[in-house]
């Protein structure tokens, strides 16, 4: 059960840094609303996650899903560059999220 908390707190994390980018500064209330809520349902998950796996697998885990979210999303929404360089260094650190949950 605590994997699946963790891995909806690092969608959620995505959530919220894509948000960030729709609420123009935290002038915009429905995005601002709705990325503040990513951030407490992410935060929330993430402690309840932390009860049970170790803190640094469930930080890492946490970060490396929102980045990877985040980035794939820049590319698909906002046509950020996709390079092979990028794409592989993605790649490196999915790879070391699933080390990280088969070594746990």
């Amino acid at each position: 059960m605590a994997w699946t908390l963790l891995i909806i707190a690092g969608l959620m994390e995505v959530g919220w840094a894509i948000g960030l980018k729709y609420t123009h500064g935290f002038t915009r209330l429905w995005p601002s609303v709705g990325t503040i809520a990513a951030i407490v349902v992410s935060m929330a998950l993430l402690g309840l996650a932390m009860r049970t796996l170790p803190v640094g697998t469930a930080y890492a885990i946490w970060v490396g899903v929102g980045a990877v979210g985040t980035a794939a999303l820049g590319i698909l929404l906002f046509g950020e560059a996709a390079s092979p360089a990028r794409l592989a260094s993605l790649g490196l650190i999915l790879a070391g999220i699933i080390g990280l949950k088969l070594a746990s």
